[in-house]
């Protein structure tokens, strides 16, 4: 597929990267020579200097028969104009744009080929504030993912003393919930993958991903570490856009405290949100922490701009009780050297958005894409179209499917129903195939299995 990405930001670089290792053939398109040139020095992509949205710069960078269009600048305006002219000039095929600003977002009719003619939005903010929730209706959970509109969903959890299964092969967790079904898609152990059989024996400290249907989410959880309590308390650190909406999101369910520094947006705030307590400060001074009971608070969640003082006082908070702190790190970079540590969850919008836009890059019927453990992995929900002649899954047991080294098929979702992967399962036309794939090198032979044969025509 030809790609072209607007933009080699955080968000446009992991995405080239992450591209370019499926044999696309990419081109990013920036106005600063040395994000492109850091981009060419690691990856097999084109490179263009200009300014994005500028018609000769489009062509330069081969829209004349490009597939995809995505824009990712920091700019809306960028963003939006670029998805016109490369509609309107170039009859680009698919155009996928990053829109932040509400303003935007709330008008409707404004996207759709009368006016900007964008065929999928994707908005940051939006994602990361669905991300944080369902961690915080899953407490306990380091990723959550819904599949078939939540019908079924895949939890990443840590392995900790006192949870049931430690110990014991995974074969123990069906005797020990027999009404409950479900399939541990992966278990990272020390960084490594591990394709589970029955006989694997879980480990205390292991990362396990698992696929159940979204009401036995919890009793799965509670094999794996003690369970924790529902939430009830919510610290949100920083007023931006991120934090704005987790408040809007959860104020009516969650009793919330929002803290931000600057005075005006404070009064913006308080006037925008019903129940959230917001307050004037600074997230990293212990005296505010501690005359807001920090002690006694759920969850700290620091989402402001800048990492290091996300990661400052997040680390307070938990020095001074705050029972579990997820903090929003936009350098990848940090991610991995602090989750674990005082810092429960770590959160990369990057990493997050990403996942957003891979759906629509993926080929085949691909209904949704999440990239996992930082982009190492993958998992994905595809549709089985055609028949036994001309799809080399429908109508075979899952055991008869060949899949790529690493992937492994977790669920099913039929008709509304949620079968748990098991070998004796034959794939119909229209099930919803829920995939794991460790190895995301491994995507594109994925997706040929669901490719439909010219027989089907």
């Amino acid at each position: 597929m030809k790609i072209i990405i607007l933009g080699a930001g955080q968000v446009g670089g992991t995405l080239a990267e992450n591209l370019a290792s499926e044999a696309n053939d990419i081109t990013v398109v920036d106005s600063n020579p040395q994000r492109l040139r850091s981009l060419q020095d690691r990856l097999d992509i084109r490179t263009v200097q200009g300014q994005a949205s500028y018609p000769n710069i489009l062509k330069q960078a081969g829209a004349d028969d490009a597939d995809m269009l995505i824009a990712v600048t920091n700019s809306d305006e960028v963003n939006m104009v670029a998805c016109q002219v490369a509609f309107t000039l170039f009859k680009t095929p698919t155009k996928i744009s990053r829109v932040r600003t509400s303003a935007y977002l709330t008008k409707k009719g404004l996207f759709n080929t009368e006016a900007f003619p964008i065929d999928v939005i994707i908005s940051p903010e939006q994602v990361v504030t669905e991300h944080i929730t369902r961690l915080i209706e899953n407490p306990g959970a380091l990723q959550v993912l819904d599949f078939s509109k939540g019908l079924v969903r895949l939890v990443g959890i840590k392995a900790t003393k006192g949870g049931p299964l430690i110990g014991h092969e995974l074969a123990y967790l069906r005797q020990h919930l027999p009404h409950i079904d479900t399939r541990v898609a992966a278990i990272y152990r020390k960084d490594r993958a591990i394709i589970p059989q029955g006989d694997t024996v879980i480990e205390e400290d292991d990362e396990v991903f698992f696929i159940a249907a979204r009401d036995n989410i919890r009793k799965v959880m509670s094999e794996l570490q003690p369970l924790e309590k529902p939430y009830r308390r919510i610290m949100i650190a920083g007023g931006g856009n991120i934090g704005a909406r987790l408040a809007e999101t959860l104020e009516g369910r969650y009793q919330v405290k929002l803290i931000e520094h600057n005075q005006n947006r404070c009064i913006q705030l308080s006037e925008e949100l019903n129940k959230t307590i917001v307050l004037h400060g600074n997230a990293a001074y212990k005296e505010l922490l501690l005359e807001e009971n920090i002690e006694d608070t759920d969850v700290f969640c620091a989402v402001t701009n800048d990492d290091e003082a996300n990661i400052m006082a997040s680390m307070l908070a938990k020095r001074l009780g705050v029972r579990k702190v997820m903090t929003l790190i936009n350098n990848p970079d940090y991610v991995d050297l602090i989750q674990g540590g005082e810092i429960d969850v770590a959160i990369s919008p990057q990493q997050t958005t990403i996942g957003s836009l891979l759906t629509h890059v993926r080929r085949g019927d691909v209904v949704s894409a999440h990239s996992l453990r930082r982009g190492a992995a993958e998992t994905i929900e595809a549709i089985a179209h055609g028949d036994h002649r001309s799809s080399k899954v429908v109508g075979k047991r899952l055991d008869e499917i060949s899949l790529p080294a690493g992937s492994t098929i977790g669920a099913i979702v039929r008709r509304g129903e949620v079968l748990i992967a098991h070998d004796h399962l034959r794939i119909q036309p229209d099930d919803h195939v829920i995939l794991f794939v460790v190895d995301k090198r491994r995507i594109a032979e994925v997706e040929r299995l669901f490719q439909v044969g010219l027989a089907f025509f």
